[in-house]
Parts: C-alpha cells; structure tokens; sequence
C-alpha cells in the first residue's frame, strides 16, 4: 500500500519524501486530534484505581 502511495505521487524523489512526510503528519494530526479522543470513551486505560477508597 504504502509503495503504491509513493509510486502515484507527482514529482522528483525528494519531493516524493516531502509529500510522504506530510502526509504522515496530517494522519498523525488527525488522529491525535479527533481519533484518539473519541476512543478514549471505549477503553478503560483512563479508569484509575489510585486513591480509591476501596483499597485495604
């Protein structure tokens, strides 16, 4: 997939990597903005048991 993507972009070799790289940043960007947020909601890596009152 990602040899495909490199294939199809337009231009020379270092203006190839320049699009990959930005390419990866703008997934990064999204991902931390809108993706990782949501599924914060599913999973219970935010849940803490330090300070519970529970506890012996």
């Amino acid at each position: 997939m990602y040899a495909w993507i490199f294939r199809h972009l337009p231009g020379p070799l270092w203006l190839r990597i320049a699009f990959s790289m930005a390419l990866i940043v703008i997934a990064l960007v999204l991902m931390v903005q809108f993706l990782f947020p949501w599924m914060s909601h599913f999973t219970q890596f935010t849940d803490s048991t330090i300070g519970s009152a529970d506890q012996p």
